[in-house]
C-alpha cells in the first residue's frame, strides 16, 4: 500500500480490506534480475489466517446461492479490468519473477485474464444429470454445491497465470477462497486484489495472506474449517500437505513437478522439431513444470540433431527481462540459481559432457542478477540424477536411443509423470506410443499447447487430480441426487 525508496509494502487482502500482518512481521523479496529487494511481503501468522478463514466462511453464506449469472458477470468484469492494465501486470510479473517482459506481456496475463473468461462462461452453462428409471418408478438427477471454503496455494514461476487458474473455477462454482501466493512472488497476486475492489467482488469472497509455507500455509492445510486445498508446487511440499489435511477428509488437487521426456524419432521435422524443443527446455528460464529436461534421439540423427540443436540454442539469449531480445531472463533466487548450478557440477564431475552459450554478457544493471545460461548435456547415463530429479533450470540433457520399446522404458523410468513431446511423421508410431508413455499428457508434434476444456495434471509422483473446465466443476463441487418417486 505505500513505498519507501522503491520498495513495495503490500498488505494481506482479508475481507475486502487491506491490512499488515497482526505480528507486523515482513519478508524481503527480490527482483531477482538485480538482486535488490523490491517488495516487503507479509511474513502471515495463525492469527492472520484465522482472520481470513473466518472472512470466507461468512462469505460463502450469501457467495454460494448467488445466482450464476451474477458470478459470472462479476468475473467478466474481473477479466475486462487485468486487460485494461495488462501493461502494468506484466512489468510486474516480469520484475518480480524474473521472466522477459515480453513472456509476461504476450502469455501469462493474458492467460489470466481467459481463465476469469472461460470459467466464468462455461459455469453458466453447466448440465447436470437426470435418469428416468421406468420400471422403479423413479426420477433421479443430480445437483452441484460450492465445497466450501478453499485454500489456493499458488507457486513462483508463473504466478498470476497459476493463481486465477485457481481463483476462476473455485469462485465460478460458489466457493470462497483464501489463497496464499509464493511469497517470493506476491505482487501481482496484491495488485489483483485492488481488481476484485474496482470488479464489485462482495466481502470475503477472495482473500489473500501472504507468507511462507511452514507458517502461513500450514495454518491454512490444518485450518478445520477449509474443506479442500488446491496446491501446485514441489512434490516435497505436497507429501505434507496431504498428510497435514487427511485426518480432516479435505479434498486436494496436487499439481506437482515433472522430468519430461521428448522424443525424437528418425523421420521427425527437425526444421519445427528443434525450434520447439529448445523452446519447451528453456522458456521462463526453464522454471515450467512443463518445460523438457530429457530429449531421447534416434541413433540415426543423433548428431545431426545435437549439432543443430546447440545452435539453436545460441540464439536463446540471456538478458535483462525488460529487453525485448532476452529470450532467457534470471532466476527465482540466488538458493535456486546455487541448486541449478550444483547439478552442472555434478555433470561435469560424472564425465558428461557440456554445451552452453559461455560467459554472460549482462548490463551493469544486472550483474548482481541471478542468471545462468542455457546448458545442455550429453554423455549422461540414464541412472544419473540429472535424469531422475527436476532441475527446475535452463539445463537439459539430450541422449540416444534405438529401439522403440527401449526408448518407452526409459522414459517412463523416472518417478515422475507430467508431460511428454514425440516427435515423428508415423501416425500410427505416435497413437502407440502416447497410450503407453505413463504421463497426464503428451503432446505430438508440439509443446504446451493448453486448452482449457481438456484436464491438466500428471501421474505418480506429478500429482493428484485434474484441472480444467470440466475437472475443475468436478473438484470445486459436490454432486446431489435427487431421487423423486413417480408411481
Amino acid at each position: 500500500m505505500s513505498a519507501d525508496n522503491s520498495i513495495i509494502w503490500i498488505q494481506n487482502f482479508i475481507d475486502n480490506r487491506f491490512s499488515p500482518p497482526r505480528d507486523g512481521a515482513y519478508i524481503d523479496s527480490y527482483d531477482p534480475s538485480t538482486g535488490k529487494v523490491i517488495v516487503k511481503v507479509p511474513d502471515s501468522s495463525e492469527d492472520d489466517v484465522n482472520d481470513a478463514v473466518k472472512a470466507a466462511m461468512t462469505a460463502f453464506q450469501t457467495w454460494s446461492v448467488t445466482p450464476v449469472e451474477r458470478r459470472a458477470q462479476l468475473m467478466l468484469r474481473i477479466a475486462d479490468l487485468i486487460e485494461s492494465r495488462l501493461e502494468a501486470f506484466a512489468e510486474a510479473e516480469s520484475r518480480d519473477q524474473g521472466k522477459p517482459l515480453w513472456l509476461a506481456r504476450t502469455v501469462e496475463i493474458p492467460r489470466a485474464v481467459l481463465n476469469f473468461r472461460s470459467f466464468a462462461t462455461s459455469a453458466s452453462h453447466h448440465v447436470n444429470i437426470s435418469t428416468h428409471q421406468e420400471v422403479m418408478g423413479a426420477l433421479n438427477y443430480t445437483v452441484r454445491h460450492a465445497a466450501g471454503v478453499a485454500v489456493l496455494i499458488s507457486p513462483w514461476n508463473l504466478p498470476l497465470y497459476l493463481l486465477t487458474f485457481k481463483i476462476a473455477p473455485a469462485i465460478a462454482f460458489g466457493n470462497t477462497v483464501v489463497c496464499k501466493p509464493s511469497e517470493m512472488t506476491s505482487l501481482t497476486a496484491w495488485m489483483l486484489c485492488q481488481v476484485l475492489i474496482d470488479a464489485g467482488v462482495p466481502s470475503g469472497v477472495v482473500n489473500m495472506v501472504f507468507g511462507t509455507g511452514p507458517k502461513a500455509g500450514s495454518a491454512l492445510v490444518g485450518h478445520p474449517d477449509t474443506r479442500l486445498i488446491s496446491f501446485t508446487g514441489s512434490t516435497a511440499t505436497a507429501e505434507k500437505i496431504r498428510s497435514m489435511s487427511a485426518p480432516f477428509c479435505k479434498k486436494i488437487s496436487l499439481e506437482l513437478g515433472g522430468k519430461n521426456a521428448a522424443v525424437i524419432f528418425g523421420d521427425a521435422d527437425l526444421e519445427k522439431a528443434i525450434p520447439a524443443t529448445v523452446r519447451s527446455s528453456f522458456l521462463n528460464q526453464g522454471e515450467i513444470c512443463l518445460c523438457t529436461s530429457r530429449i531421447f534421439v534416434h541413433n540415426s540423427i543423433f548428431h545431426d540433431f545435437l549439432a543443430k540443436f546447440c545452435a539453436e540454442t545460441e540464439k536463446f539469449t540471456v538478458g535483462d527481462p525488460a529487453d525485448s531480445t532476452t529470450k532467457v531472463g534470471a532466476l527465482i533466487s540466488r538458493e535456486h540459481l546455487a541448486k541449478v548450478k550444483a547439478y552442472i557440477k555434478l555433470a561435469k564431475d560424472e564425465g558428461c559432457t557440456l554445451a552452453s552459450n559461455g560467459d554472460l554478457q549482462l548490463p551493469d544493471r544486472n550483474k548482481e542478477g541471478y542468471f545462468l545460461s542455457p546448458v545442455v548435456v550429453t554423455n549422461v547415463s540414464d541412472s544419473s540424477r540429472l535424469m531422475k530429479e527436476e532441475i527446475f533450470g535452463p539445463v537439459t540433457c539430450v541422449v540416444p536411443f534405438e529401439r522403440e520399446d527401449e526408448v518407452v522404458e526409459r522414459v517412463n523410468d523416472v518417478p515422475y509423470g507430467l508431460c511428454a513431446t514425440l516427435w515423428s511423421q508415423d501416425v500410427n508410431r505416435v497413437h502407440r506410443i502416447a497410450h503407453k508413455i505413463q504421463v497426464g499428457t503428451v503432446w505430438v508434434n508440439s509443446w504446451l499447447v493448453r486448452d482449457l476444456h481438456m484436464p491438466f495434471g500428471g501421474v505418480k509422483a506429478s500429482g493428484v487430480g485434474r484441472e480444467g473446465i470440466n475437472d475443475s466443476a468436478e473438484f470445486y463441487t459436490e454432486t446431489k441426487v435427487i431421487s423423486i418417486d413417480t408411481k
